[in-house]
């Protein structure tokens, strides 16, 4: 996003700050390029997104990781932009500060929309599929006596309950995408306890699973969360919130993996402790899933 000069500069990126910027959103704006050397990765990119919402949350943002660039499309509110961006001591500065016309800047601002409707209507599709498992699952899951198939379908719950607070975090700050995972997170450690519980009574009081349905309604499951795993897989780098999402999209392939292993076990050997492991080994994935989230910064 840099102009070359090739000698016929005029002044150089010093002199572009001590510029007054003043120039309103309705006829146009500034692209201003820093160069950050420790940004490596979408999570210094949340840092910045998160500093620069904090000043103004319409701001447009464009990122060149492999480049260590970021370029901010900006109205005459400069100074504090620049400040929060350095304040992050990811090693910023200031390549390039240059005026460009009101047709650029709204084109600069809606690509950044365009990001967020996308994300949007990727989460609608994930949101639709889980919540649509979920009843599906436990229903079966309760009939066939299966802690595998409930364990598995309050996972679906949960990521249910992920997507719909991922699709409301869509165009917020990164800050607040943090806090919707964070939410995420602390439902999904609830629901784990709750799966734990339901596989230690079933364990005390007895079960008979049903081997056919735990495999059929399993394979189901999976072809699901494989879609929902492709949904998501080039919209996981976007922020706190897409990486939950696709850990839990993750998680539920391996859960619907030992579902179906389970109910093989289950047909060969009359037994209903494989349906009792699967359950506790899903349990213990969605708790795990829990703290990762739980860890996320942004």
């Amino acid at each position: 996003m840099t102009d070359s000069c090739d000698g016929g500069c005029t002044g150089s990126a010093e002199e572009s700050i001590a510029t007054p910027l003043h120039r309103t959103r309705g006829s146009g704006g500034f692209a201003s390029v820093f160069i950050i050397p420790k940004m490596d990765c979408p999570s210094e990119e949340n840092m910045i997104r998160m500093a620069v919402s904090a000043i103004d949350p319409t701001v447009a943002l464009e990122f060149d990781t492999p480049n260590r660039k970021a370029t901010v499309f900006h109205g005459d509110n400069f100074a504090p932009i620049q400040a929060a961006i350095e304040n992050l001591e990811l090693g910023a500065t200031l390549d390039d500060t240059r005026a460009i016309d009101g047709e650029d800047f709204s084109a600069a601002v809606a690509s950044a929309q365009a990001v967020n409707s996308k994300e949007a209507g990727v989460l609608k599709w994930l949101l639709a599929i889980n919540a649509l498992m979920f009843g599906v699952e436990i229903s079966v899951g309760w009939f066939a006596q299966s802690t595998g198939l409930i364990a598995d379908s309050l996972d679906m719950f949960a990521d249910a309950t992920v997507y719909g607070l991922a699709l409301y975090a869509v165009g917020h700050s990164a800050q607040m995408k943090l806090r919707a995972a964070h939410l995420s997170g602390w439902l999904q450690l609830i629901l784990a306890l709750g799966a734990l519980s339901e596989v230690i009574r079933r364990l005390l009081f007895g079960s008979e699973p049903v081997s056919m349905l735990m495999m059929s309604f399993g394979c189901v499951a999976l072809i699901a969360n494989t879609l929902c795993l492709l949904l998501i897989a080039k919209q996981k780098d976007s922020g706190a919130h897409m990486k939950a999402s696709w850990i839990f999209s993750a998680n539920d392939v391996i859960a619907n993996v030992g579902v179906i292993l389970a109910g093989v076990l289950v047909a060969l050997t009359g037994s209903r402790y494989p349906d009792l492991v699967i359950g506790f080994l899903i349990g213990l994935i969605v708790l795990n899933g829990a703290r990762r989230i739980l860890q996320l910064k942004s």
